[in-house]
């Protein structure tokens, strides 16, 4: 039974236009949990559905209108084509919902919508989208023009505006409160002046007693405040709590008080329990010293309360993620830019659910490895994973999942795609991974058995000594050989690429361009994107510069946020000089073009040459044909049905027969001898392999050699065997 307390969830401007951020849906499943009346609200699809209209764009170039004198180029034609803009947008945006399919053929033509300068490479079309990706075409088309849009926003009535972020310049490494506070005090912005009517509106419909904002990133926090002030100012009964990633990383040494003349509470880490106390508390049913990780102000003093004597949330006990107010007709399908996995980020709608609290590996020396999100490994069960899979399907309608782990792994994979199989659930799904040698080519090929269309994972810096150094616990071989399992499994392969590590030099650098030029000569790599690497308070480097010869320059003063750090190196390189060349040879290599390039191509300014062999990658992925298997694999029978034909004409002693398992794309059909084939069913049968129940490969083996002796050998490495091994047969540890 809910009770009369009730608490609004908001997300503020800007996560993603595709789908909602999964914090508050988080909460609210947990809040149900235990019967906590609660609504959620996504104020970014919000704002963005609000300007972008045929009413919100008249009101915004009368807007701009006052500043035409100023206009640059780009910015008069998007205002001389304004009626243009005003006529097609409410069209465009019903079209990024899947509402208004009939625009397709009008966006490609090129005749429908004005066009500026985001059109300016247009020439990358055909290579991106092809001749039958009409619906990806259109739907990067329409991106392009609301991006236009945007920069007109930004260069002519708010300069913090930014589809996935706001005022994000306010809230990265803002050591004190003082540049945010003062943007605070100005007279709301266009983009405010659309953000709090929606909030007013939320909130005298739902009269809550507790709001709670979830701030994810430095481009929320801004609106976050903003929209507490405004309650401040107008609801000053309606308590205000603030949460999420950023407040997890940047907030951890707050000591400003005026941050409490917005906030009258503020959490960290998981915030399931948290949340909870602080309900009790507003409830008076406990006494403020027993909060959960909790800031507060009391006098004139901030002071973090941590007296609460419960453990944090299990997460067999959190809830189903529950979606539940949150309209996703109302999310835009949009393809920013031509990467495969940026594409698969932006475009669809996601459910959003986690297989496993932290990260099972925790060693990474850039990794916030000290925090909570990080530190603390609890995984779930395959079939509680499942269970609320099945539960967000029914409510959303939706059977694509992004599980959001730091790095799922391998082992509850299987186990998660095992589940999937066996209860017969059709979804799409993809994770972040390591690339570790667990990842078998049978292991991947459950996986995309059960779903699995893409991974992302962390080849970060492509040197075996600066891999060694970051403590990745893999090697550039090993890879080579985990993405093309994956890519031989038709599952995508995305890979974090970093330069600028602690005693990297540009040799290695160069060497590490030249890896990933290979990886995707070979075709077992698809998508990438490089970053230069950032030094963070809670990271084993940022807690022990010394031991990585980095210096950190400390701010004279830390009062609000502290997690980028400012530091310095011995080597003294500056390897922002390889950004660009990086950023335009991967953009080539995922075109595939330009691989057989020098690599010096790509640089204005001469580099060094490649010490990495021509033949690197190719070598580190041929593998023995016949690999010993480890006798505690399991073996499973993916193929639902067998059938069996005797071959006619044939001496009674050496009689044959035809198998045929059906594959998705073709049947598969090899000859065995009878006893075998006989063997092969009985051994079926008896395991209850149908049901895709796993048998130990020892088992298996045994009972083989129980029924027709010793000469198992012959069987398993017979042609007929390698082949159904290949299409029926999986085996993963």
């Amino acid at each position: 039974m809910k009770n009369d307390f009730k608490v609004a969830l908001f997300t503020p401007p800007f996560t993603q236009l595709n789908t909602p951020y999964p914090a508050t849906a988080y909460i609210k499943g947990f809040l149900n949990t235990l019967g906590i009346n609660s609504f959620q609200a996504d104020l970014g699809i919000d704002v963005i559905l609000k300007l972008f209209t045929k009413t919100g764009l008249e009101q915004l170039f009368e807007y701009a209108s006052c500043h035409k004198d100023e206009f640059s180029e780009n910015c008069n034609r998007i205002y001389s084509l304004k009626h243009k803009y005003i006529s097609t947008i409410d069209g465009v945006i019903q079209f990024l919902q899947h509402k208004n399919n009939s625009l397709l053929h009008a966006i490609c033509s090129g005749n429908y919508l004005p066009q500026a300068s985001r059109f300016a490479h247009t020439e990358d079309f055909e290579w991106a989208f092809g001749t039958m990706g009409n619906q990806d075409k259109a739907r990067h088309i329409a991106t392009l023009y609301l991006e236009d849009l945007s920069d007109f926003i930004v260069e002519n009535v708010d300069s913090n505006f930014g589809f996935t972020r706001y005022a994000e310049k306010l809230g990265r490494s803002a050591n004190t409160f003082t540049e945010l506070d003062a943007a605070l005090q100005q007279k709301p912005s266009f983009i405010d002046a659309i953000t709090l009517p929606i909030l007013k509106e939320y909130i005298d419909r739902e009269l809550p007693n507790l709001v709670a904002f979830s701030v994810p990133f430095p481009g929320n926090l801004y609106a976050a405040f903003k929209c507490a002030q405004y309650i401040k100012s107008n609801y000053p009964t309606i308590k205000l709590a603030l949460g999420g990633g950023f407040p997890n990383t940047e907030l951890r040494s707050l000591s400003e008080p005026k941050v409490f003349d917005y906030f009258d509470f503020i959490s960290l880490d998981d915030g399931e329990r948290p949340f909870q106390v602080l309900i009790e508390h507003l409830q008076n049913k406990r006494p403020i010293e027993l909060l959960k990780r909790t800031f507060v102000r009391i006098g004139k003093k901030v002071q973090f309360i941590d007296g609460c004597q419960e453990a944090d949330v299990a997460q067999k006990d959190t809830g189903v993620p529950d979606y539940s107010d949150l309209n996703l007709t109302k999310y835009l399908s949009v393809i920013e830019i031509a990467n495969p996995m940026h594409s698969l980020w932006s475009n669809g709608r996601w459910n959003k659910l986690t297989l496993a609290h932290g990260c099972y590996w925790g060693k990474c020396t850039f990794c916030d490895t000290s925090l909570d999100y990080i530190r603390r490994y609890e995984p779930l069960q395959a079939k509680m994973i499942v269970d609320k899979m099945e539960v967000m399907i029914a409510q959303t309608g939706e059977i694509g999942f992004h599980f959001v782990d730091e790095a799922a792994p391998p082992a509850l994979l299987k186990e998660l795609a095992i589940e999937l199989l066996k209860r017969n659930l059709s979804v799409v799904w993809w994770t972040n991974i390591r690339f570790e040698k667990n990842f078998s080519k049978d292991l991947c090929k459950l996986l995309a058995l059960s779903g699995c269309i893409a991974v992302s994972g962390g080849l970060e810096v492509a040197s075996d000594r600066l891999l060694n150094l970051i403590q990745k616990g893999v090697t550039v071989p090993q890879v080579a050989n985990v993405t093309n399992n994956f890519t031989s499994s038709g599952i995508m392969v995305h890979a974090y690429l970093m330069y600028g590590y602690p005693t990297q030099t540009e040799q290695e650098t160069i060497d590490s361009l030249e890896i990933v030029r290979q990886l995707f000569a070979e075709n077992i790599l698809q998508s990438g994107f490089w970053h230069q690497f950032a030094l963070t308070a809670h990271s084993p480097i940022g807690l022990l510069p010394d031991e990585y010869t980095v210096t950190i320059e400390t701010p004279s003063e830390i009062s609000f946020a502290n997690n980028d750090l400012i530091y310095t190196e011995k080597n003294k390189i500056d390897h922002s000089n390889y950004a660009e060349g990086l950023r335009i040879s991967l953009f080539n290599y995922m075109r595939g073009v330009g691989i057989d390039l020098p690599l010096s191509n790509w640089f204005t300014f001469k580099i060094p040459k490649t010490t990495i062999p021509k033949n690197h990658i190719s070598t580190s992925i041929q593998s023995p044909v016949f690999e010993p298997i480890p006798n505690h694999f399991k073996l499973y029978w993916m193929a639902k049905e067998l059938s069996i034909s005797p071959l006619e004409g044939k001496q009674k002693k050496n009689l044959k027969c035809n198998i045929t398992i059906q594959g998705l794309a073709k049947s598969i059909t090899v000859e065995l001898e009878l006893e075998h084939t006989n063997w092969l069913k009985s051994a079926i049968d008896h395991f209850n392999l149908i049901e895709i129940n796993g048998v130990k490969y020892s088992d298996f083996q045994a009972y083989f050699n129980q029924n027709l002796g010793e000469t198992w050998p012959l069987f398993w490495y017979h042609t007929g065997i390698i082949k159904l091994r290949e299409s029926g047969i999986i085996l993963c540890v």
